[in-house]
């Protein structure tokens, strides 16, 4: 392979300047980054084909000031009504704003704003103050018949609230992010949903503080998203955190709603369990914007012992043998681990570079025992709970991966991904500054069927010449897990990735699984619908939209396929 001598690739180390696209797409804190060590680094090259001078010159930077060509389609009047609500600090239509605000993390956003290409914004952007402010907007907008698209912490990677007919974007996080609630007899909070996940998980931490209450808490939810994500958009999306197997997933944690639609306001029971019919509080939950604005919820919580944490980490011959030992686990009813994870070869390849375990005494002792790489599977994971249970699932779990044929390589691992674990989609820019795209799609899937889903999505990932796919499952049923495949190529070609992209969906549907576990569906995903749930379950959700947004202006163009998208904006031409 071609090196040049001392080369280091020119990763980026600067915070985006500000106003420009880059600010926009880039994950996380302007300031914080995380580069390819030199190990992933060498793979990249070596699997694309690549050399150090590939690295030398970076590609659509989107370093340029953002511009946008809409021109603002509300009236002035309309736009003076929103200033009476909120006030005008409240509503901003400057280009950056508009942009920023329409924007979520998907692939596609980040390909077309590094290009220029800031695609559809709302007219207005507004930041609500309170629940009434809430309501007056949504009943103007419901008279004046103007779009509402709400954007809780931005990190939506299916174009969720992607204001494809303009209209005005609310913003949950400005204001709306307080605790309205604490209830530590019944282990429940009130919130307001534009909280963020790292605000949130503090203050019930360190409860004794915050709410004078007796015990420290947590709300058990970690999505990789979790420093740049909202309470409210975990529960629209229907959303499942990294400890969900413990945990449960949002539809477990939440209890009750309080939703603004344009046909009224209502506020679910939060009674634990009730025989009073289908739940309104069910139906909400992933409803994704399309019935109403969710402007407060109470979820269960849980008392916070890391004390009492166990990390284990075990390495298997087979795909199969991983698979079969955590299909046990999630059935022998002894409790489960919070975190469980099992990673198929090529994701067990990529791990031990990431987490700088090859090469180390741990690597070869791994091998001295036969486990031969692009065959053996990583698992890692960590209990929770009161003491004695946290120990005694540990055991459980070992002896049952040691009945399965793996080798226990003790919590190192552990600590390693736990170091990596919000960090590691930092490394998305530095990729994509060289033409490289990563991206990601999971699935719900049945036991009887991973097998099945596992290879027909590799089949077609892998029949792409020189293109990595890592798979894992991170969420754990009696019934089933999830699959989680990430896919790396060198591909800069925006129509090329989005055929790609759809190509995987077709596999996911077409091989037994669900077109989402954990990210919703939006308007990315929301094509497949009708073909996923058939036309009588489709008809059920239509009419909720009917009913709750008769005039269509609650996340219209497309959200969970109740209504038409417009098919020529797929693409760009």
């Amino acid at each position: 392979m071609f090196k040049l001598k001392g080369f280091k690739p020119d990763w980026t180390n600067e915070p985006p300047p500000n106003g420009t696209y880059r600010s926009i797409f880039k994950w996380g804190a302007p300031d914080m980054f995380k580069h390819p060590n030199h190990r992933l680094y060498a793979m990249i090259k070596k699997e694309f084909l690549m050399t150090d001078a590939d690295f030398e010159k970076k590609q659509y930077q989107g370093n340029e000031p953002v511009k946008v060509e809409t021109p603002l389609r509300l009236a002035g009047q309309q736009v003076e009504q929103f200033i009476q609500i909120v006030g005008r600090e409240n509503v901003s239509l400057d280009d950056y704003s508009r942009t920023k605000y329409a924007s979520g993390k998907t692939m596609e956003e980040a390909m077309q704003l590094r290009r220029g290409i800031a695609g559809e914004v709302a007219d207005l952007v507004v930041h609500p103050r309170s629940k009434e402010d809430v309501c007056k907007i949504v009943i103007y907008c419901n008279e004046q018949k103007i779009p509402v698209y709400v954007y809780g912490g931005g990190s939506s990677v299916n174009l969720g609230f992607k204001p494809v007919k303009g209209g005005i974007t609310l913003v949950m996080n400005t204001h709306m992010n307080r605790v309205l609630s604490f209830n530590e007899t019944n282990q429940t909070i009130t919130v307001e949903p534009g909280i963020m996940g790292p605000a949130y998980e503090n203050m019930l931490n360190n409860a004794p503080d915050f709410f004078n209450a007796k015990r420290r808490y947590t709300g058990g939810h970690f999505p990789q998203s979790f420093e740049y994500s909202s309470v409210g958009g975990w529960i629209v999306t229907l959303g499942s955190g990294q400890q969900s197997s413990y945990y449960g997933d949002m539809y477990d944690i939440v209890l009750s709603q309080e939703y603004v639609t344009p046909a009224g306001s209502f506020k679910t029971y939060d009674y634990p369990a009730t025989a009073t019919g289908p739940k309104v509080n069910d139906i909400m939950k992933g409803s994704e914007g399309a019935f109403g604005v969710l402007v407060n919820a109470t979820l269960k919580i849980f008392r916070y012992m890391p004390e009492n944490r166990r990390k284990f980490a075990l390495m298997f011959s087979t795909w199969a043998d991983a698979v079969s030992a955590a299909r046990e686990i999630s059935q022998a009813e002894f409790g489960m681990p919070s975190v469980f994870r099992i990673s198929d070869p090529e994701e067990t390849d990529v791990a031990l570079k990431l987490y700088g375990i090859e090469g180390t005494v741990i690597d070869r002792l791994i091998s001295l025992k036969g486990f031969k790489p692009m065959e053996r599977c990583l698992c890692i994971g960590h209990t929770e709970g009161e003491k004695g249970f946290t120990k005694n699932v540990k055991k459980k779990v070992k002896r049952i991966c040691r009945q399965h044929g793996a080798m226990y390589i003790t919590g190192y691992p552990v600590k390693s991904w736990e170091h990596g674990r919000y960090t590691d989609p930092y490394m998305r820019e530095d990729l994509n500054d060289f033409g490289i795209m990563i991206d990601t799609l999971e699935s719900g899937v049945t036991w009887d069927k991973l097998h099945n889903l596992h290879q027909g999505v590799r089949t077609y990932i892998k029949s792409r010449p020189n293109t990595i796919c890592m798979t894992h499952a991170s969420h754990f049923y009696p019934q089933g897990t999830n699959l989680y495949f990430i896919f790396m190529a060198r591909m800069n070609d925006l129509n090329e990735y989005k055929n790609f992209q759809e190509g995987v969906i077709d596999q996911i549907q077409k091989h037994g699984g669900s077109l989402s576990h954990h990210h919703g569906v939006g308007k990315m995903i929301a094509p497949w619908m009708e073909d996923h749930l058939g036309t009588v379950q489709m008809d059920v959700l239509r009419a909720l939209k009917s009913h709750f947004d008769p005039h269509n202006i609650m996340n219209p163009g497309g959200t969970l396929y109740l209504d038409t998208p417009e098919p020529e904006k797929r693409f760009v031409t």
